[in-house]
């Protein structure tokens, strides 16, 4: 089993492509300046829907159905679809450099989106945004009550990415490794023992010795032969990986080379005949 490390809570954000990216949480100034743009907009879109059904009003009764339905489309229609459809952004967020990202650090989903909207219903537009700024003043990640509903909460995604150096594959175990048979990594653990490496300098030496121990534990059961006796732990750790992220990338760049071959002959004229058009 894959050690467990609680990336959120430190304020790493994993992407798809596996890459760990350390931001933090958004403060309330900015999740302020994104829903005031936010709020613009959907008003402004809000206002041409209620003139576009405007002509469909006959008494007094449809004046009332017709606030209702744009009020629903405002409040919550409008911010559930967007934020779902982005993956937790929005214009405003996009603008002041926000995202809503679940706790895992993963993108929302629908249920997320919707359930932000709905409690945003009433913590935005009913108390005027008062109750939404001060349960974000008081939660240490800046969360409104939307947020700790549904699990969520806004990073910064501008200016606050920690760039890691590059793996490199230890001198003494670059032999080893080029004929050692090496089987593909569970995906967490592949990511958290990427993660390790890039903090170590973070580690006391004592927790250091100990997770890098436990993470060659872990990846040794996928390596054959073993590394050389008495390696260090971290040492086959980082060797490991370079080495399957090695050849992952050449395995890649073979198979791109053959479907560009491949269509290369597909697009030739039959019996040679030259292309003359």
């Amino acid at each position: 089993m894959a050690p467990t490390h609680d990336h959120a809570a430190a304020g790493l954000v994993i992407t798809g492509e596996a890459v760990a990216l350390e931001l933090k949480p958004a403060n309330v100034a900015h999740r302020l300046m994104s829903g005031l743009l936010d709020l613009a907009i959907y008003g402004a879109v809000s206002f041409a829907i209620l003139l576009g059904l405007s002509r469909l009003v006959q008494n007094a009764a449809h004046v009332g159905i017709l606030i209702v339905v744009v009020s629903v489309i405002l409040m919550v229609g409008l911010p559930t679809t967007v934020e779902s459809l982005t993956r937790g952004l929005s214009a405003g967020k996009l603008a002041v450099g926000l995202r809503v990202v679940r706790d895992d650090g993963g993108p929302i989903r629908f249920r997320h989106a919707l359930v932000r909207a709905m409690l945003g219903a009433v913590e935005i537009w009913v108390t005027f945004g008062t109750l939404a700024v001060i349960v974000a003043i008081i939660n240490k990640r800046g969360k409104r009550l939307g947020d700790l509903l549904a699990g969520t909460y806004a990073i910064r995604v501008r200016g606050s990415e920690e760039a890691h150096a590059p793996l490199l594959m230890p001198p003494d175990l670059a032999a080893w490794a080029e004929l050692a048979d090496i089987r593909r990594l569970p995906d967490e653990l592949g990511l958290y023992a990427r993660l390790f490496l890039t903090r170590t300098s973070a580690m006391t030496p004592q927790v250091r010795e100990q997770r890098a121990r436990m993470f060659a534990a872990s990846i040794e059961p996928y390596v054959s032969p073993p590394p050389p006796w008495g390696t260090n732990p971290e040492r086959f750790v980082a060797a490991v990986l370079v080495a399957r992220r090695d050849r992952e990338y050449r395995a890649a760049v073979a198979e791109e080379a053959r479907a560009s071959a491949r269509a290369d002959r597909t697009h030739r004229l039959p019996y040679g005949i030259p292309d003359m058009f």
